[in-house]
């Protein structure tokens, strides 16, 4: 299969299709390398208390923020995309230190 084009160079729809099914994949797994950082997370903190950390949260929103305005992207809907993903990660770390920790 070959490389898809740039968005820009698409000038049919399967053309598009293949770009957007290349870039779903990516992101699949950059998520999967995401949740093996809250894995090691799970691991590496003390206690169950230090799992829900507001103040890293909010720094993690600011950072994406700042990321999507460069972007050129809808900060809002980054935002709100951000949110689901940081309050799922949070539980899968959650999950995974009970599991570790029994």
């Amino acid at each position: 299969m070959s490389e898809p084009l740039d968005p820009e160079d698409c000038t049919t729809m399967p053309e598009v299709r293949a770009g957007v099914d290349e870039v779903d994949r990516a992101i699949v797994d950059l998520l999967a390398l995401r949740f093996g950082y809250m894995e090691a997370a799970a691991r590496i903190k003390p206690g169950r208390s230090a799992v829900r950390d507001e103040a890293r949260k909010a720094q993690v929103l600011a950072n994406v923020d700042a990321a999507a305005d460069e972007a050129g992207l809808d900060r809002g809907l980054i935002a709100s995309l951000y949110e689901q993903l940081i309050e799922a990660s949070i539980a899968h770390e959650f999950e995974e230190f009970d599991r570790i920790r029994g």
